[in-house]
């Protein structure tokens, strides 16, 4: 008889790095210069983890009305 072992996952472990191709270098020192400067400290993480946090708490009350697929 095989055993089964628990496996925890924690978020650390889900993290991960993230690779942006087509990005124009216009468009990036701008995003820099107009969001991350002056509302993250100059932190482009920080920036990107809170507009994906502030998109899917927009989208919450969407996903409840949605049926499940």
């Amino acid at each position: 008889m095989k055993r089964k072992n628990a496996v925890l996952v924690t978020e650390d472990d889900l993290l991960t790095d993230l690779a942006f191709h087509n990005v124009s270098p216009s468009l990036l020192i701008e995003f820099s210069e107009k969001v991350v400067r002056p509302h993250y400290g100059g932190s482009i993480t920080a920036a990107i983890q809170d507009l994906f946090q502030k998109a899917l708490s927009s989208q919450e009350p969407l996903l409840v009305h949605m049926p499940p697929v």
